[in-house]
């Protein structure tokens, strides 16, 4: 019997970057074995960095549509992973009533990104591959 859960939800401050990568690296690590969303403490447009790192693994967000933590559609999940200190403080409110597991993994800032174009890229290549490396350990393949 598998022990991954059924339902997760990765939010995080725009549904931008960090929470948009989390959710496409496991859908793409488990299919349909997972049901799987993504959303923001407030809207954002999806980053063309996040866009072009994300492409280089053969996953392609070009089509990402921000969502936020108050339009999502199904509100029913096993495990919310917040992974900004602004989403961690939305938890509070959202968990209230639901109940589900809640994970916090702290994961670099792309705000705080700066430099040219291949020290930016650089940056978001570390966020991404931080993110996969957390998602492989948590949710490991089961084949």
């Amino acid at each position: 019997m598998s022990d991954l859960p059924a339902t997760v939800l990765f939010a995080c401050t725009m549904n931008s970057v960090r929470s948009a990568m989390a959710e496409d690296i496991l859908k793409n690590l488990h299919g349909d074995r997972i049901y799987v969303d993504s959303a923001g403490v407030r809207a954002g447009e999806p980053d063309g960095f996040m866009i072009e790192v994300m492409a280089e693994i053969d996953i392609d967000l070009s089509n990402h549509a921000s969502k936020t933590l108050s339009t999502l559609d199904d509100t029913s999940f096993d495990l919310i992973v917040f992974l900004s200190p602004k989403a961690q403080h939305a938890a509070v409110e959202l968990t209230r009533w639901m109940s589900c597991d809640v994970e916090y993994w702290p994961t670099h800032d792309p705000d705080v990104i700066r430099g040219r174009r291949d020290s930016r890229l650089d940056g978001y290549r570390q966020i991404r591959d931080q993110i996969y490396t957390k998602i492989e350990q948590r949710f490991p393949r089961q084949d």
